[in-house]
């Protein structure tokens, strides 16, 4: 059964998210949040990378109203805005891939280049995120996992304890979405952690790839008859 672009899509945001804390001294680029702790690290372990866990956030947050406002004026001028988007999230990781590739490994965190890398693809898991919120909000998150772990143990309780049928069937539906979503992305972290040991920058070419073929999947689902 092919994955849907929601699974693809958290596929994805564990790769780059793994691949990212990997290469770039523990930049979380997709679950941005999770800096706040490795920051606290870095500065009591006095490693290096604060200069990115700092930027993080600002920068997430201001490509997500920049993402928000460019999907809106595509959507005003009936234009096929979600494509557009996922196309400028490719060419972002485009963009990162060439600069890891060129610049790394980076022994230094605090370094521009390492910097840049960074938060290139933050802007990247920016837009795949408020793509996903605005464009897939019925589907789980593709770049944050634990409310997703969390309702998924929820409902196992409830088909446990016993649920009405009708409730069974909702449950079970929502179970298989959310399911997908967390094997997705645990599928994501493993690649990534894999490819990084054996073939090291090189494992930031293949981003760019399932980016591409989201963009492919959807164009394909846009074009079938409604």
């Amino acid at each position: 059964m092919k994955p849907s672009l929601s699974t693809l899509l958290s596929i994805n945001g564990g790769y780059v998210d793994t691949a990212g804390f990997l290469a770039l001294h523990g930049l979380f680029t997709a679950h941005v949040t999770g800096n706040f702790v490795t920051l606290g690290a870095t500065l009591a372990l006095g490693t290096s990378g604060a200069v990115a866990k700092l930027l993080a956030l600002p920068v997430f947050c201001v490509v997500v109203i920049l993402a928000r406002l460019l999907g809106g004026d595509l959507s005003r001028r009936n234009l096929p805005t979600l494509q557009i988007v996922l196309t400028l999230k490719f060419f972002l990781l485009v963009l990162a891939a060439f600069f890891a590739m060129r610049f790394g490994p980076f022994a230094d965190g605090d370094g521009w280049q390492a910097t840049v890398t960074g938060m290139t693809l933050i802007a990247a898991m920016a837009i795949q995120t408020t793509a996903h919120r605005i464009h897939l909000g019925s589907t789980p998150p593709t770049t944050m996992m634990t409310g997703t772990t969390t309702q998924i143990m929820i409902d196992i309780a409830d088909l446990l304890r016993g649920a009405k049928p009708e409730e069974k069937v909702a449950t079970k539906a929502r179970l298989g979405r959310m399911g997908a979503a967390v094997g997705g992305f645990a599928l994501g972290c493993a690649v990534a952690a894999t490819l990084f040991l054996l073939v090291g920058m090189a494992c930031f070419l293949l981003p760019p790839v399932l980016a591409l073929a989201g963009i492919l999947m959807h164009a394909a689902n846009s074009a079938k008859p409604a």
